[in-house]
């Protein structure tokens, strides 16, 4: 939707560019983010908003007909079923703008994300300790 090329300095400066439909979208879902991941930091990353937990969880951004979700290929595939009304791709999902959130999925995937990530950085801990 901003066609020119911004850098964002905080998730609230993101949101704040779009019009106020579209901010609180991006508001709701960053909400579910942070029920489901409490203990993620926010930031900007790829020029997007994102939630890190030993890693990236999810990044989260808004175009012209859809909210793009990216939860690494391994959100996608854990939860291909219910994503299947949703165009997808490797890392990508399409929440098309004018249909309702899934939240409930959206979390889901979230909490996923975050035991994955903290089971690799337990993996990664338990080999420098050998």
């Amino acid at each position: 939707m901003d066609g020119n090329k911004t850098t964002y300095e905080s998730i609230d400066h993101y949101i704040s560019t779009f019009p106020l439909d579209i901010q609180e979208i991006l508001e709701s879902i960053r909400q579910v983010i942070r029920e489901a991941a409490p203990e993620a930091a926010e930031k900007i990353s790829y020029q997007m908003p994102t939630f890190a937990q030993q890693g990236n969880v999810v990044h989260f951004a808004a175009f012209k007909h859809h909210i793009g979700f990216y939860p690494a290929p391994s959100g996608i595939e854990e939860f291909e079923q219910e994503l299947a009304p949703y165009k997808a791709g490797k890392g990508t999902i399409q929440f098309p703008i004018g249909q309702p959130m899934p939240m409930e999925l959206i979390a889901k995937i979230v909490k996923f994300r975050v035991a994955e990530n903290l089971a690799k950085a337990e993996q990664k801990a338990a080999k420098k300790k050998k």
